[in-house]
């Protein structure tokens, strides 16, 4: 796979940025790219993406790309913006493709591409499963640049174990009250301000790295003399394993159903944006280390990374528990970090991920004939 062409394609991805399902540029763009190379595509009916294959029967092995960008301010405009290494993955998928498809008549398999929408947003991958595009599908990777500081360029990791996220929007409702008469009524902001130093007396065990915090607090409008009943607040809550996101999601419910009684307030909310903790295969991330070792060395396959970080990719194993699934930790000198605004990588690793890919979808056909 030539590199030149890989930065070509990178670099047409990187400027045509789009959010969760609206992705509608990138999923014609991938389409053309894959009808130039006469490779097998299918576009999802009711949402953007789309999956390529090569190869024909089983086993059928998967990769996941995703293909949204982020919603942020860049050099003081507010902008879809590729900060995540999303355009370096779509990349590498259609190089993998390509790759494959070049010998596809040695292929003991097929390669599906998956070209995932709205990973951002944290269910992205749901709508993949519910179109049934992992139902016959054996194993799964999926790829994901890291932080110079986590992994050097040259390196990579056969697994990511991304911890579990879920997030609270809330409702703190009363009535106002007039600044010279705060005993008629309830201070919102003091309501608020109990929940936060509540949250931060939550325990859980010490084995299982954890976190929640309050995120947004909204309350009070332009006139300084009334104390305001109604209040907005977010709550962001994270733990290593699924098991212990569920224990502090419980402890978060104690806690609001124990202001609403110390106040006398209502509290209403909604859980949103569940991303699961990983589920790895020992054996794809094993797939994954043979490859590694193959194309860098035997000395450049870190351990498995564990982050704090999330990604919507674990649904593939919890919906589908006969999935053996992994995500390759590639390491890019990515600087200053991700979802920087200016996050920068180096780009040759975009050859790398397709060859450690191509390895490891070939080990995966090779170990099943």
């Amino acid at each position: 796979m030539d590199q030149l062409w890989l930065e070509k394609l990178y670099k047409e991805l990187h400027e045509m940025a789009e959010v969760s399902f609206k992705e509608k540029k990138t999923t014609a763009y991938i389409a053309s790219v894959l009808s130039k190379f006469d490779i097998r595509f299918q576009t999802f009916e009711h949402h953007t993406g789309l999956i390529a294959e090569v190869g024909s029967g089983n086993p059928v092995i998967g990769l996941r790309a995703d293909i949204d960008a982020l919603w942020q301010e860049v050099d003081g405009k507010m902008k879809a913006n590729h900060s995540c290494g999303h355009d370096a993955h779509m990349t590498i998928g259609i190089g993998t493709l390509l790759t494959l498809k070049e010998k596809e008549s040695q292929l003991k398999g097929t390669f599906r591409c998956l070209f995932q929408p709205a990973e951002e947003q944290g269910n992205g991958s749901l709508k993949v499963i519910e179109a049934g595009a992992v139902d016959d599908m054996e194993t799964l990777f999926g790829i994901h640049l890291r932080p110079k500081d986590e992994i050097r360029f040259g390196k990579a990791a056969p697994s990511i174990r991304h911890g579990a996220a879920i997030f609270y929007e809330g409702k703190i409702l009363s009535a106002d009250a007039h600044g010279a008469r705060p005993h008629q009524g309830v201070n919102a902001i003091d309501a608020g301000f109990a929940i936060q130093q509540r949250l931060n007396q939550i325990r859980l065990s010490p084995m299982t790295p954890h976190s929640v915090k309050m995120t947004k607090l909204l309350a009070g409008g332009n006139s300084p003399n009334i104390i305001p009943g109604n209040a907005l607040f977010s709550l962001d809550l994270r733990a290593q394993t699924n098991h212990g996101l569920q224990q502090l999601k419980k402890e978060v419910s104690i806690t609001l159903e124990a202001i609403k009684i110390m106040y006398q307030i209502e509290i209403e909310g909604d859980w949103i944006d569940y991303t699961p903790g990983a589920e790895v295969s020992t054996e794809a991330e094993s797939i994954l280390s043979l490859a590694i070792k193959d194309v860098l060395g035997e000395d450049n396959c870190e351990a498995p990374i564990i982050t704090p970080g999330s990604d919507d990719f674990h649904f593939y194993t919890i919906e589908r528990p006969q999935l053996k699934a992994s995500m390759l930790a590639l390491g890019a000198d990515l600087t200053p970090g991700l979802h920087h605004p200016h996050m920068t990588f180096n780009l040759n690793c975009l050859k790398v991920g397709v060859e450690v890919l191509e390895k490891a979808v070939r080990e995966v056909m090779n170990s099943s004939s």
